[in-house]
């Protein structure tokens, strides 16, 4: 995904130049972006159009090397971010050090400008560097998490102020970009995929349920860092569980649509799938659908994977959405995952199509499937973020 921009207004004097001419911001050794990081802690109207222009020239590597590389300015941004969401506990010396000085912005405790810190982040998240914030410790941001790890407090920001619970100026959607970006590397995805102490929680289910969210960018984000966690093979089991993280039904979902099926078919299907409403809707989004399509095929690497998504009857929610989704990047998804499912396991004989479909093969409902095994689609999947 690419970094995020934000339109200037013409009344905001040098944001306009933040996408005109972002490389008048680089002068004299980023001299700019070094008193813009400062003015990050200033009064709320300063500190947003300083935000601003720092989220539109994030995108260059040297401004974005020199913001995520800055220990004083990620906690500038964690403090904004996470004492933005006190109700009642006083601010300490060093989060009124992170304000500088301004006192009169800590009388507003619900931070108008978290989104932006969170669009910020988002960008950040595409340097390597910002991977340290897994491992970061830091102060308990009071109200919002119990952990002192700066991972956890986002975590916790972006699951507990979904939709301004926390803060009504904010809905921290876009930290799931930041979740997205840093569920690449191997560490990020040990973080999802570990009991935290604080809660006794594995994060990724934290994520799951924001599947079906109304914000887009929620759950483009969310679905990035599932698909990205299910390269984690050993953690497959726990992903497929009922008992455990119960995947399947918030992956199958979002793509499945109106359409009825028959009662042979639907009888076998995960009991969330069962029975939908007759304006049940597919993802609006066709790259979510696809990125959702990714992971059950990365899920089908394992045999425990394909026997459970042949014993839920997946295949028929796969045919209807390659039927109904006119996109060629979602029915080669479907395609894919079909020649998984359909293909034959070793040592078995392979079913007929039409006892798998329960349909006639020739008809024209039914996705044709080469005979034969497939030809590894799952090491063809790559990452999206």
């Amino acid at each position: 995904m690419e970094s995020i921009t934000i339109e200037s207004k013409p009344c905001e004097n040098l944001v306009g130049f933040s996408t005109a001419q972002p490389g008048l911001f680089k002068r004299h050794q980023l001299l700019p972006v070094r008193d813009l990081k400062l003015l990050v802690r200033d009064y709320t109207p300063i500190a947003k159009n300083a935000l601003t222009i720092l989220i539109n020239i994030s995108s260059d590597q040297e401004v974005l090397a020199n913001l995520a590389e800055d220990d004083a300015f990620l906690e500038t941004l964690m403090v904004k971010i996470t004492v933005s969401i006190l109700t009642s506990s006083p601010c300490n010396d060093e989060e009124i050090g992170a304000y500088a000085d301004n006192t009169d912005i800590l009388k507003d405790v619900k931070e108008p400008i978290a989104d932006d810190i969170a669009m910020l982040f988002a960008n950040l998240a595409k340097s390597d560097k910002l991977s340290r914030l897994i491992a970061l410790k830091r102060r308990t941001a009071e109200s919002v998490s119990t952990s002192t790890m700066a991972i956890d407090q986002l975590m916790d920001c972006f699951v507990k102020g979904a939709e301004g619970a926390l803060n009504k100026k904010a809905n921290f959607d876009y930290l799931s970009y930041l979740f997205a970006d840093l569920s690449k590397s191997e560490a990020g995805r040990a973080y999802f995929t570990t009991r935290q102490d604080y809660d006794g929680v594995v994060p990724v289910t934290k994520l799951t349920v924001f599947t079906e969210h109304e914000s887009a960018v929620r759950r483009k984000g969310v679905a990035s860092t599932i698909k990205n966690v299910a390269f984690e093979i050993p953690f497959h089991s726990t992903l497929l569980s009922e008992d455990e993280a119960n995947l399947l039904p918030y992956v199958l979902l979002p793509i499945t649509g109106p359409e009825e099926f028959s009662e042979e078919e639907s009888v076998a299907m995960l009991p969330d799938l069962q029975l939908l409403s007759p304006d049940k809707q597919r993802d609006s989004d066709n790259s979510i659908i696809v990125t959702h399509l990714e992971t059950l095929l990365l899920l089908t690497t394992t045999r425990e994977g394909r026997d459970k998504m042949r014993a839920i009857n997946v295949y028929p929610i796969i045919r209807e959405c390659h039927l109904h989704v006119d996109d060629e990047d979602v029915r080669e998804a479907c395609d894919r995952l079909v020649q998984v499912l359909l293909r034959d396991e070793e040592g078995e004989e392979k079913p007929s199509q039409a006892q798998i479909e329960g349909t006639d093969p020739s008809s024209s409902d039914a996705i044709h499937v080469q005979q034969g095994s497939a030809q590894n689609d799952d090491e063809k999947v790559v990452e999206l973020f």
